[in-house]
């Protein structure tokens, strides 16, 4: 049997549960604290009105109405059990009262198995958590932190609104609970070097983080990136240099950390740029083959540097 280059989520998933599962991403009517004015106003710089949300959520529905619709849609592709994705903008910045109704409406539906939670480390509490740690009985849980960078020069100039400490304190809370942590990061942000990214990777490591996205720095419609990008202040990556860029990152992350997203895109018709990330399935197949011809995996570079043992399967702490 061939060797898996990285911790997949999908192989993770079927490991786990023994059949096809599907992730099914909700607008839950949410806000974000860095834009309602709690801790910022306008985002970050690279969202637009929209934020975080995929083309796939359907906002103004009920979260159930938006699960029912997808389930129906999903199980014509086979899948037979489903997560419930609580991804549009910051899924705990409301009373832990609101948290709960929106919480139970999902995890009352047959064939839900676990709850993934999207959101900010600066948007977080230990009630919050005793909350969400109150599933944990009937559904595996996630808590996904958008942290982007571990430097705080760049989590500035973004306009992130937190800094890598709250990212921290966040994990060392979650971590307290026994809650699976996922961190999103963004590579190619205005600024960074390829060492400032791939020590990203490396300090996400240390800190034994369950899961990484791995994002591809775009541009959208009504971002403060736009302007930037039209004034030829910012630069987005070729596919072959970010393809190389992700297989660096890749080799310096512990080899147990379940990838769950290797590129990101736009909606068609709010993306700008790079055009290229439109294809997403290309880019995860040219990342595959880059790492069968360097010969190399998940974990070999920090392996070899840190005596780390790499295990390539699925953690589940």
């Amino acid at each position: 049997m061939a060797m898996r280059l990285y911790n997949d989520y999908n192989s993770y998933l079927k490991e786990r549960y023994g059949c096809k599962v599907y992730r099914i991403a909700l607008d839950a009517g949410f806000s974000c604290p860095n834009r309602d004015g709690t801790k910022g106003r306008g985002g970050c710089i690279y969202c637009n009105e929209d934020g975080s949300r995929s083309s796939y959520t359907e906002p103004g529905l009920s979260v159930s109405e938006q699960i029912g619709r997808r389930i129906e849609a999903l199980k014509q592709k086979g899948a037979k059990k489903f997560i419930a994705y609580f991804q549009a903008f910051t899924n705990t910045h409301a009373s832990s009262a609101s948290l709960k109704k929106v919480y139970d409406e999902a995890a009352g539906i047959l064939d839900i198995v676990g709850l993934s939670i999207g959101t900010r480390p600066d948007s977080i509490d230990r009630g919050k958590l005793e909350l969400i740690d109150s599933y944990k009985d009937r559904y595996d849980l996630w808590i996904e932190y958008g942290l982007q960078s571990v430097h705080d020069k760049t989590l500035k100039s973004i306009n992130r609104g937190h800094d890598f400490q709250d990212f921290v304190n966040a994990v060392e809370m979650t971590r307290d609970f026994n809650i699976l942590v996922s961190a999103h990061v963004i590579l190619g942000l205005p600024g960074e070097t390829k060492d400032d990214m791939l020590k990203t990777a490396r300090v996400l490591s240390d800190l034994r983080i369950d899961g990484i996205k791995i994002h591809l720095l775009h541009i959208l419609k009504g971002s403060g990136l736009e302007k930037l990008y039209a004034e030829g202040k910012v630069r987005v990556m070729e596919q072959d240099e970010y393809v190389e860029l992700v297989c660096d990152f890749l080799e310096n992350l512990s080899g147990d950390m379940v990838i769950q997203r290797l590129t990101a895109q736009g909606p068609i018709d709010k993306h700008v740029a790079p055009m290229w990330a439109l294809d997403k399935i290309d880019t995860i197949n040219r990342i595959g083959e880059t790492l069968r011809r360097r010969g190399t995996y998940q974990g070999i570079r920090l392996k070899a540097a840190q005596g780390h043992q790499d295990t390539m399967s699925p953690s589940h702490k």
